[in-house]
């Protein structure tokens, strides 16, 4: 069902996720180009009715997209990153026609297209409704963790039709159930002040679990004396807290872990690890053109022969969306 760990302590500013899922989200590692003209109200074959927001792509990024209708996760040039996780209690409420409508599997591009900041991101989004859609018989029923490049944080829901904005550099770890002003009154139950490898965590998979096992390890993790350790110390925490195959999941069966990923939001460099493959994979920023908005730059993160730095490797691909 998905966790986020942020590092933002120190640069480099870091940030692991990973996607649990029960069956393939069909993920495509996608360089997206500025300048693609994009409809919020178009996503893999549904279209809302009335008034979709209509925005130009300011900003390249590299996302893993999903079902090929929209993106789970990914970061943009400027070292802004977003982050598309399940929360049951979503609750986008009814269809309000004052407001332009993006559809919720383009929400984090609509933000990746637009936003520097976390600050900036937040403003995008009071000019927007997003709308409930569906891709594979899933319901988008999803939150929003967003960071950028000066380790700024908010965590971004929508329940009862209001859109809750948790901003603050310590929020840095998101699981799904419960909404997040409750996983944080939990989490506040519990002593971390010493650690030590008596403290009884609890290491079960279901979304507090995980939440409260992230916090603990990412509060305890060492300043990184570089890329290669901050990049280690995140994936290393969600390696830990990633779903077994076969592990049972209370009313939603089995939902393993799929892929994991990391943003270098300081040094931009994208990385994938798919769970079936042996091998960890990234994208280099600084070797993309992003200028070219008739063209994206795809690669199939299930070719077991590719391994290390995969962005020349990438080839030219439609638009996805």
């Amino acid at each position: 069902m998905c966790t986020r760990i942020l590092w933002n302590k120190s640069e480099p500013y870091v940030v692991a996720r990973t996607m649990d899922w029960p069956d393939t989200t069909m993920p495509v590692i996608t360089a997206m180009p500025r300048g693609i003209a994009r409809d919020g109200a178009l996503a893999g074959g549904e279209e809302i009715a009335e008034n979709g927001a209509r925005w130009t792509s300011k900003y390249g990024s590299v996302v893993t997209t999903i079902y090929g209708v929209g993106t789970a996760d990914g970061m943009n040039e400027r070292g802004f990153g977003a982050h598309l996780l399940y929360l049951e209690n979503a609750d986008f409420g009814e269809r309000d026609l004052r407001k332009p409508a993006v559809g919720a599997h383009l929400w984090t591009q609509y933000l990746l297209d637009q936003a520097a900041t976390v600050a900036e991101a937040v403003d995008l989004l009071d000019e927007v409704q997003i709308v409930m859609m569906s891709a594979e018989g899933h319901k988008a029923k999803t939150h929003l963790a967003i960071e950028d490049a000066t380790g700024d944080s908010a965590i971004v829901e929508v329940l009862d039709g209001t859109v809750r904005v948790h901003r603050d550099r310590r929020y840095t770890v998101l699981t799904n159930e419960p909404p997040y002003r409750e996983q944080l009154r939990l989490l506040e139950q519990e002593d971390f002040s010493a650690p030590n490898d008596r403290i009884p965590l609890d290491g079960n998979v279901n979304p507090v679990a995980r939440f409260q096992r992230a916090s603990y390890f990412t509060k305890i993790l060492p300043h990184p004396t570089g890329a290669r350790e901050a990049v280690a110390g995140v994936l290393a925490i969600a390696r830990n807290v990633s779903i077994p195959f076969g592990a049972p999941y209370e009313g939603f069966g089995l939902y393993n872990t799929e892929y994991r990923t990391v943003a270098d939001l300081t040094n931009r460099r994208y990385f994938f690890e798919l769970t079936t493959a042996p091998s960890v994979l990234w994208v280099e920023f600084d070797e993309l053109d992003f200028s070219d908005s008739d063209r994206c730059l795809v690669i199939d993160p299930a070719d077991v022969s590719l391994a290390g730095d995969v962005t020349k490797a990438m080839a030219v691909a439609e638009l996805p969306f």
